[in-house]
């Protein structure tokens, strides 16, 4: 469509001068033509929908898709499709796939199989081969395909001496490294979050230990080498406080959290559901609070719905034996606006895009249309005939959410909700 009119939509958009504002938005071939209050436009395809509010188009740091490999949890057809209908335009795609993306002919098949989508897949190389952990991988070539950062995805870098060289290496090309704030050994085979509960409930636990450590370590090693780093998936009080001074110290630092740590703790797991089951765990109701206080002061960078299909043979067994992860996309939004309110939801959502090179265009006349639509308001509980995923091990099942997406303008391509 050459033509299309959003009608009176809000804007969601703190750095521009339509924030909060309602507005008609002409595109035309896939850039924003004129804003204004009102617009009629002959020959245009006009949205109107309750309540519209639009944004710039939301990204998500941290999607796995299973492909090649693991098709039975997600492809990346059905995953990119889950992602639209959730509002998001941009992802980046982990490397957990089999074989594990760690060369540029894999990181040219994520992008041969995403072109001319709506959503825009970014592919995140793995930092070492096969992802063990042992030696670094193509990181140049997979960097000129288009990998937008490296990580071996919930597995950390044992050998601080790679991670040393790899945020040096890095700087030759300004690229970024990521670090699962995770040590194994602290961590043994923990299950859960280290506290009361896991104690009560006869898990093994994983303490916050484990984290800082980790986060420590990795900050000392930024320090000295200069470069690059991002902090996946923070959990824990002191993991914000660590971070939070080495920014003051003006190392090149980001993190994030994922969806579930903000909105969810370690008291979900009375009844041994596995879909609770995550990595990192859910934390307590303190840690809780200083990760949406470290989202609030700019400490931590963003969000990630850290979506993580599982199939039902890895999921639904005992909680020892399953496998860590949820999905996360479908819900992403709901869950954040129930707790963070649209503002800050909205600038979680995006605020990532500088950090992994992605582009984020304002919604300004003049600019590529890159569009989020939704609602902020409808109340509801979360079920399974909300998920559009392959997989179904959502930790949200059953948690009350505030706001759905009604879909993206991205691409040149309108994608809603039917």
């Amino acid at each position: 469509m050459s033509l299309l009119l959003l009608k009176s939509a809000t804007i969601i958009d703190a750095t521009g001068k339509h924030h909060l504002k309602k507005r008609d938005v002409l595109i035309e071939k896939g850039v924003i033509k004129k804003i204004a209050t009102s617009l009629q436009e002959k020959g245009a395809r006009e949205i109107e929908l309750p309540n519209l509010h639009i944004s710039r188009g939301w990204f998500d740091s941290s999607v796995s898709f299973g492909e090649p490999g693991y098709e039975e949890r997600e492809n990346i057809s059905n995953g990119l499709r889950t992602a639209a209908f959730s509002g998001f335009t941009q992802v980046a795609v982990n490397p957990n796939t089999n074989p594990v993306t760690d060369t540029k002919a894999g990181v040219q098949f994520l992008k041969a199989k995403a072109e001319g989508n709506p959503v825009s897949l970014f592919p995140v190389g793995a930092l070492t081969v096969r992802g063990e952990g042992k030696d670094l991988a193509e990181l140049y070539d997979m960097y000129n395909e288009g990998a937008v950062a490296f990580g071996d995805y919930k597995n950390p870098v044992k050998n601080p001496n790679l991670l040393k060289i790899a945020l040096q290496y890095c700087q030759n090309f300004n690229a970024l490294v990521q670090s699962m704030p995770y040590e194994p050994q602290v961590a043994t085979k923990g299950v859960m979050n280290e506290e009361l509960n896991s104690t009560r409930l006869g898990l093994k636990g994983i303490p916050a230990l484990a984290e800082e450590l980790q986060i420590t370590r990795d900050l000392y090693l930024l320090e000295y080498t200069g470069g690059k780093l991002h902090i996946p998936t923070i959990s824990t009080k002191t993991g914000v406080e660590l971070i939070r001074h080495a920014k003051k110290k003006g190392l090149n630092v980001s993190c994030s959290v994922a969806v579930a740590n903000l909105v969810l703790t370690d008291d979900e797991l009375e009844e041994f559901d596995t879909n609770y089951k995550l990595l990192p765990p859910l934390r307590t109701e303190a840690d809780r609070k200083a990760l949406i206080k470290g989202l609030k002061d700019g400490t931590i960078d963003g969000v990630t719905s850290d979506h993580d299909p599982i199939d039902i043979e890895n999921k639904k067994t005992e909680f020892d034996h399953a496998m860590f992860g949820s999905i996360g996309l479908e819900s992403s939004f709901g869950a954040l606006n129930a707790v963070l309110g649209t503002e800050l939801a909205v600038q979680a959502l995006t605020s990532l895009k500088e950090r992994f090179g992605v582009p984020s265009a304002a919604l300004e006349e003049g600019e590529v249309a890159n569009i989020t639509l939704f609602d902020p308001e409808p109340d509801y509980e979360f079920s399974e005939k909300d998920i559009r995923s392959t997989s179904m091990n959502s930790a949200m099942l059953g948690k009350k959410l505030k706001g759905r997406a009604y879909g993206i303008y991205s691409n040149k391509k309108l994608v809603l909700n039917k």
